[in-house]
């Protein structure tokens, strides 16, 4: 389990296609400070498996549907990701609960710019958005954020989220642009209310 809350921006060190799997090294002394073998990282808010590691990098194995389901695919070596190291019990949650269990990607309609923060509005999938509230949690790239508003247009279903300078600098979304697409997982309550009324409704 992850907060959603950044450690550091990691970057990638080296990709390895195999059939339809890839392994993945990424530089992060931080996270692999005190990472051992099986430990779990949050890779731009994909649950990753520690299989090796060095003195500052660790890889990992992505298998076929979290390579369908997010944007682990288009990695290449250079490529910058937000690195979370796993919640310690005690801990304080500063973010909100993340599994680490991508629902899918949403792409970047609009970046606004402010004096003190930024609103960026992303295009999601009507599966996706009926599990997106306005002042709800919601976790992009890994980045524990609250949804600041929610609404439709012509193109389909949007959301928004307002990011202080501090979230800009520390994260990858401060490079993010239209077009530009990121790993989203809603909560998971929402999801557990929609399966519970899935279920009520058969009866």
């Amino acid at each position: 389990m992850f907060t959603g809350i950044i450690e550091e921006r990691g970057t990638v060190v080296e990709v390895v296609p195999s059939h339809d799997a890839l392994r993945l090294t990424v530089r992060g002394p931080l996270s692999v400070s005190d990472a051992r073998h099986g430990d779990s990282i949050s890779v731009s808010g994909v649950c990753l498996t520690v299989v090796d590691r060095s003195e500052d990098t660790f890889t990992a194995d992505v298998m076929a549907q979290t390579l369908s389901m997010s944007t682990i695919g288009t990695l290449v070596s250079g490529s910058e990701v937000n690195l979370e190291r796993a919640a310690l019990v005690g801990d304080r949650l500063g973010g909100h609960i993340v599994q680490g269990h991508i629902d899918g990607t949403a792409t970047v309609i609009s970046v606004s710019p402010g004096e003190a923060w930024s609103v960026l509005r992303f295009r999601l999938a009507d599966d996706l958005a009926r599990l997106v509230v306005d002042k709800g949690s919601i976790a992009v790239s890994g980045v524990s954020l609250t949804v600041s508003a929610v609404g439709r247009d012509d193109e389909g279903e949007w959301f928004e989220v307002s990011l202080i300078p501090e979230t800009l600098a520390a994260t990858t979304l401060g490079s993010l642009a239209p077009g530009d697409r990121v790993n989203i997982e809603t909560d998971i309550l929402a999801r557990h209310v929609e399966r519970l009324l899935a279920f009520g409704s058969r009866s």
